[in-house]
């Protein structure tokens, strides 16, 4: 997709100030980037806990493909207010109605041929860290778009507070999820929710590992401060 230098130029900036606060102030590790493809239609399938993961996922993955953009899907409520809804729409994101929109499904999929998305299959945020049931609609778009999919996890962070310094938090990027079985069965309900299913699977298992990377940073740090 066609973004201007300007544009591409902002959004750069602005994950370098961001990065800075998520692995210099904080300790936010990272693991699996190197999974995220550089070209071609990629779904970053994440699970729902801060509002650090809006900004977290793609400064990531800027930091691995720089000069990309990361689109992503948010409630239209976000881009009510004319101020933050610019800023949303600068670094990529796009106003989506609630129940079935169908200019927001066509643009998702426009995308999904040759750019990188964010989205959370779950469809809502769990502050608890919690891994809830994906979106069947996930699943149908998978199956209609076919992009590679990278099952993404995050910790830590639904328990950072915005002027706090040395909190612990990770972001697990997995292996692209193979689908392809399920992609020759027939289109229909049945077929979305096993996609579906066998992605949150995926993000799961990336879960665990996140969380005990976030976990045993938090006691090298207690070690570190009692010596």
């Amino acid at each position: 997709m066609k973004v201007s230098f300007i544009r591409r130029l902002w959004v750069m900036l602005c994950s370098a100030m961001i990065r800075f606060y998520a692995s210099s102030l904080n300790h936010f590790l990272v693991i699996g980037e190197k999974n995220i493809p550089a070209h071609g239609g990629v779904l970053l399938a994440a699970n729902h806990i801060s509002a650090y993961d809006t900004m977290f996922i793609p400064v990531t993955v800027l930091k691995e493909h720089p000069w990309q953009m990361v689109w992503a899907p948010a409630k239209e409520e976000l881009f009510r207010n004319l101020i933050l809804g610019a800023l949303f729409r600068s670094w990529g994101g796009f106003p989506v109605k609630r129940g079935r929109d169908i200019r927001a499904g066509k643009q998702l999929g426009h995308l999904l041929q040759t750019e990188k998305v964010m989205l959370f299959p779950e469809g809502t945020r769990h502050p608890d860290g919690t891994l809830g049931q994906g979106n069947r609609g996930v699943g149908k778009l998978i199956y209609e778009h076919q992009p590679v999919v990278i099952p993404t996890a995050l910790s830590g962070i639904n328990h950072w507070k915005f002027l706090k310094l040395g909190q612990h938090g990770s972001i697990h990027f997995g292996k692209p999820v193979n689908f392809s079985d399920l992609l020759k069965l027939e289109d229909k309900k049945e077929t979305h929710l096993l996609i579906v299913e066998r992605l949150m699977a995926a993000i799961a298992a990336e879960l665990i590992s996140a969380q005990a990377d976030t976990k045993t940073t938090e006691k090298g740090s207690a070690r570190t401060k009692t010596d």
